[in-house]
């Protein structure tokens, strides 16, 4: 583009992000950190052919792995939705793009609504201090606009260039996207909802302010 392109610098990042744990997988977390979908299946001894099938395909269930570790269901997002919203990419990619990252929300509202989606299960919310994070994983982290893993009722066009790396936000805000969409770019002031970090997490826990337990039912911010 001709244009400058504002930078976000003045617009950091929130304090805080959250991420929201399955009970089964607290003390997993604990000992070796946050992991991807694709590195928990990696850990459980899942060989490559079952791997690539289960990281390429809605999950429609949740998935107990065999050392008891459990993958969320991905309903909000069947792949006849998502073919009408994906630029670029095929269903099958964008559930492998999607199983290879960590994932963080910047809005408590948005991570409410998560959490009355799973149903009955109880859950644990790891409150988590955004800087320090980046500060050890900025190289590896980006943030999306919107909740890359709901393709329901009318689903933004997506591709791999929404999710814009971190330091590419801060300089230029969402213009990368709006390039890889050859749409207008998005309001410097539509703040990031999602963070974003590749693989894994090893050290998550050297970064948590706050660990909340509480039933779905709980409705306390």
């Amino acid at each position: 583009m001709a244009q400058a392109r504002k930078s976000n610098a003045s617009s950091p990042l929130p304090a805080v992000c959250f991420h929201q744990v399955d009970p089964a997988n607290w003390a997993s977390i604990q000992a070796t950190g946050l992991m991807s979908a694709t590195r928990l299946m990696i850990r459980a001894g899942i060989d490559d052919p079952a791997r690539r099938k289960l990281s390429s395909e809605q999950r429609t269930t949740r998935v107990v792995l065999s050392d008891g570790c459990v993958l969320r269901d991905q309903m909000p997002m069947p792949p006849s939705a998502l073919e009408k919203c994906l630029v670029g990419v095929s269903p099958a990619q964008w559930y492998e793009l999607l199983n290879s990252k960590v994932f963080f929300w910047f809005d408590l509202k948005r991570l409410e609504r998560q959490r009355r989606a799973v149903g009955g299960e109880d859950q644990i919310v790891l409150v988590i201090d955004t800087e320090r994070l980046l500060a050890q994983h900025e190289a590896h982290a980006a943030v999306s606009p919107f909740n890359t893993g709901n393709a329901r009722r009318k689903p933004a066009p997506r591709s791999p260039a929404t999710f814009v790396p971190v330091r590419t936000w801060l300089a230029s805000g969402w213009e990368s996207e709006a390039d890889a969409l050859g749409r207008a770019p998005r309001s410097p002031a539509h703040k990031p909802v999602e963070l974003v970090v590749a693989d894994a997490v090893p050290d998550v826990m050297e970064f948590v302010r706050e660990v909340r337990g509480f039933c779905v039912s709980d409705r306390r911010a």
